[in-house]
């Protein structure tokens, strides 16, 4: 019977290295996921270990190999074959904010194997690849490309194809469960985060009657620092339902530790939406630069950390 996993996790990187030890490929854009088939049938689990069938049950229909785990990511291509961030929010957590479902359709990329009738976690990288190639899976499912030794060439796509980045991995390496490891090291030319919505402040004009900014922090040991705000990226059908799921929240105390330059006419809400925002860099005193929100993703509030996802975290 297959066994449950955490996913293993990539170390931030500066920039892309030439190295015959390591494998290149893209970093896909969506949401990481553990396919699980046993006796029980098909399951797909999120990062944080929940169960996120229901969510995608088109990717667990079909002939799927049998007494398996695999590793990968939940992606909604664009019109060109390439991953997507705001396709998928179609199908993630702008439900979350009240938003109906879009009906998007999405791949499963299968990127590792972690079990095949028998646990492969410390066999290495590159037999667990070769088992993953061998194996039948329905449409839906891509295996992706690898780069050995030098990663210009997948590089340069990322670049002109403006995708997020790519992730090396060293061969011989062995799957370390829930670990971040050196072993895997996430290379991004965006600067993406993940923050905490604590609050918003009031929309004027066209969007009087929504919102002007989310004020977004991060988890500390002292509670939650405030990073900033972000009042761009957001279409209009977006302002609505992330006002009417606001509107929900509403809290009377703000939830971020005192900072005097948090906006003092500001909404608070319950801290238990995550978004994701883009960023140019982070300021000396700990605020995004220019954040452009993205969507909102499913991983647990607490596990958006000052130390995670803060200025330390950038490559």
């Amino acid at each position: 019977m297959a066994g449950r996993y955490r996913p293993m996790l990539a170390t931030p990187w500066a920039g892309p290295f030439v190295d015959d030890e390591w494998l290149f490929e893209l970093k896909w854009d969506g949401v990481r996921g553990l396919l699980t088939v046993d006796d029980r049938g098909a399951r797909l689990y999120s990062r944080a270990g929940n169960d996120m069938t229901g969510r995608y049950p088109e990717l667990v229909r079909g002939s799927l190999p049998a007494d398996v785990v695999v590793d990968g990511e939940i992606v909604a291509l664009d019109d060109n074959g390439l991953p997507s961030f705001e396709r998928l929010q179609g199908r993630m957590n702008l439900a979350k904010a009240g938003q109906r479902r879009i009906p998007v359709p999405v791949s499963f990329v299968a990127f590792d194997l972690l079990h095949a009738k028998t646990a492969l976690i410390d066999r290495p990288l590159e037999e667990r690849l070769e088992r993953l190639n061998q194996l039948e899976f329905p449409g839906g499912f891509v295996i992706p490309d690898r780069f050995a030794g030098d990663p210009h060439p997948i590089w340069d796509f990322v670049a002109e194809r403006g995708l997020e980045g790519i992730v090396a991995k060293r061969l011989g390496s062995r799957y370390q469960p829930g670990v971040r490891s050196g072993d895997w090291r996430k290379i991004s030319r965006v600067l993406r985060t993940r923050a905490i919505v604590g609050g918003f402040t009031a929309g004027t004009g066209g969007r009087a009657d929504t919102f002007g900014s989310l004020l977004l922090g991060l988890w500390t040991d002292d509670g939650l620092r405030w990073i900033g705000a972000v009042g761009t990226g957001f279409d209009d059908a977006a302002l609505l339902a992330i006002r009417a799921a606001l509107d929900e929240m509403i809290i009377a105390d703000a939830p971020f530790i005192p900072d005097p330059e948090l906006p003092t006419s500001a909404r608070w809400v319950d801290p238990s939406l995550v978004a994701v925002v883009e960023i140019k860099q982070w300021t000396r005193a700990g605020r995004m630069r220019a954040p452009v929100f993205k969507g909102f993703s499913d991983h647990s509030t607490r596990s958006v950390t000052w130390d995670s996802e803060g200025p330390a975290h950038a490559p």
